[in-house]
């Protein structure tokens, strides 16, 4: 089946941006490509013409006129795909745009990456709401809205509060003590519960109150000026909150709640495969990176596993670019998607003659508006600065870094807020991560880092200061697949492989997802409780010999073992070991069995059955003096323990028989014999 055409038009925007066709080309690969200077006005039956060349898909180099080439494209029926991409804000509109060639080829390559569907969790609300304020303020904004939305009112510790002139909604008097939910579905517990005396004159008098009342509502209006009812309440869909003494807040909240009604699509952030988490095993608690870094608390534990509400999910991502195991993945888009994007963009720029790349690595919402400000208002970005667009920053695990140093760029950027939107520890961890392994391999110091700031001179003088580092002297070229926990080892490996000083092991900060165990062998007893407590095989026995193995690039430093070794010998040591890596599995400690005395079968471990005789042969009374025999059933299995003990009778205790119960009439036939009253 012959390959479609596909055709990648590329305009100067009259002639504001220098086009060097000669790099741009290296983009387009075999795409036929069409430069303009005036496409979307003069030259619109240019674009016309291409709707007619037969291409199954077109890429325009600007987004800023896409509405109308969408526009013009429906009109002809055009039956193929069109897709936009801006080298104008990002590339051409820039004070090194003469060099921005290779950038342009780059982000035009980038741009024809496939990007994966989304998945959207439906929440529904039929328009009931709370309004959680402290005086008439809360009342005034349920009049606003009672034609709208079906409205309840809940005063906290209301002073003089006039009754409204009529009953159109109801008004009560309460704290929330407990919240939970999100949009369509919240939960609230109210404590000081009380309804007004429908007699209330000049203020509202309430009745007796109570505890415990309990409410459901599908949005929650919070303008009592205390402290947000949720974790991360700005980010919880179906909340909405606002200072009670900002009217423009409060205009605004107005106007968002009055749409709250409906089905809304949000969209699945994360995947979770329980089978890989790492949180608890047998009541001992391992993993709880991602709980502790979530925002808005849609992480709780669930058994062995963690549960996460889609419904609650904030979209930061933070909980996939630390879960060492890969069982939570983010989804918009994976992983894969977006580093295959970013391969692209480093080996096209690379092609195209682009030297000493900078990945800035920026959300749509934030950094999009910052950089295309830069363009129109400042100096633009500089032509080795390769932007990188991903939902949300704090998504971008260790796995991004490492593959970026190893597609041979030379620093690694962040764009984030002057006031972050989401927590940023996660991402600091992360960044910590990745400059030690850059430091330790040679591609210099601080290569990777994040800005903060809403400025955009700030933000090119913070490129600008980027001090060069040491790209890898032969750039891997492998293509990112799978998720998790094989990306993240893949990526990691392949950025030792291309470093320009490799070293052999490379000790990391505490809790990075990878590292080795200090096990005491000495005191090991091979009980082998921490293999059957690790969630990934990092630590496996053997199958005809007491064996303890380790597989170093399996551990994920969750610490269940050392939790569940009764002997307390084993300890965390977090670091890369590459030459470990590369290795089988290594013998930590292993034993000759003990063979049962009585059918030679194997069932157990010769030195502790060794050592529990030892301690018990004539040291505790059941095995003491002419008992000693008993330790014979110790150097015994236990089906041969078991035909010992019930085909020679033999009573592990040897006690003596236990008395007979006495009645009433034992005890006065022996007041009768002492010659006593036996009624005393």
């Amino acid at each position: 089946m012959a390959e479609m055409k596909r055709v990648v038009a590329v305009c100067s925007c009259e002639d504001t941006m220098p086009l060097d066709l000669a790099a741009i080309a290296k983009g387009a690969g075999t795409a036929e490509l069409r430069p303009a200077r005036h496409l979307c006005r003069s030259q619109i039956a240019d674009f016309k013409a291409m709707l007619g060349l037969g291409a199954g898909a077109i890429t325009v180099a600007c987004t800023q006129e896409a509405p109308l080439f969408a526009e013009v494209a429906e009109d002809l029926s055009y039956p193929g795909e069109i897709s936009f991409t801006n080298i104008r804000e990002l590339a051409g509109w820039s004070d090194q745009a003469a060099s921005s060639g290779p950038k342009m080829a780059a982000l035009l390559a980038a741009s024809a990456e496939p990007m994966a569907p989304t998945r959207f969790t439906t929440l529904s609300s039929s328009g009931v709401a709370l309004i959680y304020g402290r005086d008439e303020r809360a009342i005034e904004m349920a009049q606003r809205l009672c034609d709208t939305l079906d409205v309840t009112v809940i005063l906290t510790r209301p002073a003089d509060v006039a009754p409204p002139r009529s009953a159109d909604f109801p008004v009560f008097k309460g704290t929330v003590a407990n919240a939970k939910g999100w949009l369509g579905a919240f939960e609230l517990t109210i404590n000081d519960f009380a309804a007004p005396a429908p007699s209330s004159r000049a203020r509202l008098a309430f009745g007796d109150a109570r505890n415990g009342a309990q409410s459901t509502c599908d949005v929650v209006i919070d303008i009592s000026g205390g402290p947000s009812l949720f974790a991360g309440g700005d980010l919880r869909a179906g909340y909405l909150r606002a200072d009670p003494g900002d009217r423009a807040a409060i205009e605004a909240l107005v106007a968002e709640a009055a749409g709250m009604v409906g089905e809304f699509d949000k969209p699945q952030y994360v995947a979770l495969n329980e089978g890989l988490c790492a949180h608890t095993r047998s009541q001992k608690t391992g993993c709880t990176r991602c709980i502790e870094l979530c925002p808005a608390g849609a992480i709780t534990p669930n058994g062995d596993q963690v549960a996460i509400s889609n419904e609650i999910c904030a979209g930061c991502g933070a909980c996939a670019s630390v879960c060492p195991t890969g069982a939570v993945t983010y989804q918009l888009p994976p992983a894969d998607v977006v580093m295959r994007k970013l391969r692209t963009l480093l080996v096209t720029y690379a092609e195209a003659g682009g030297k000493a790349p900078v990945v800035l690595v920026h959300d749509g919402d934030h950094g999009e508006p910052l950089i295309e400000a830069l363009a129109r208002f400042g100096k633009g970005l500089p032509a080795n600065v390769l932007p990188l667009r991903v939902n949300e920053v704090t998504q971008v695990g260790l796995d991004l870094s490492a593959a970026a140093f190893a597609f041979g760029a030379s620093a690694v950027r962040f764009l984030g807020r002057a006031r972050p939107k989401h927590d940023l520890s996660g991402l600091g961890r992360n960044i910590d991560y990745a400059n030690t392994l850059a430091a330790a391999l040679g591609y210099g110091e601080a290569r990777a880092g994040l800005i903060e700031t809403d400025d955009p001179d700030a933000l090119r003088a913070a490129l600008d200061a980027i001090a060069p580092g040491v790209a890898a002297p032969a750039p891997a070229r492998f293509r990112p697949m799978g998720e998790g926990r094989s990306l993240l080892r893949t990526a990691i490996t392949e950025m030792h492989r291309a470093a320009p000083a490799p070293v052999a092991s490379v000790p990391m900060p505490a809790r990075a997802p990878f590292g080795g165990l200090a096990i005491n062998a000495e005191g090991c007893t091979l009980c082998l409780a921490c293999v059957s407590a690790c969630p990934v095989q990092a630590l496996q026995d053997d199958k005809d010999l007491p064996t303890l193995k380790f597989q170093e690039d399996l551990c994920v430093q969750c610490g269940l073992c050392a939790a569940t070794c009764p002997e307390k010998v084993i300890s965390l040591v977090p670091q890369v070991d590459f030459a470990a890596w590369a290795q089988p599995p290594r013998v930590v400690k292993q034993e000759e069995p003990a063979l049962c005395i009585s059918c030679s079968k194997p069932f157990g471990v010769q030195s502790t059955i060794n050592r529990i005789v030892a301690k018990l042969e004539n040291k505790h009374w059941m095995f003491a003096g002419d008992m000693a025999k008993r330790t014979s059933l110790i150097r015994m299995c236990e089906d041969c323990r078991v035909e010992v003990v019930v085909n020679e009778s033999f009573d592990p205790h040897e006690n003596r028989p236990r008395p007979a119960p006495r009645t009433t009439e034992d005890y006065l036939k022996e007041r009768r014999e002492r010659g006593e009253d036996p009624l005393g």
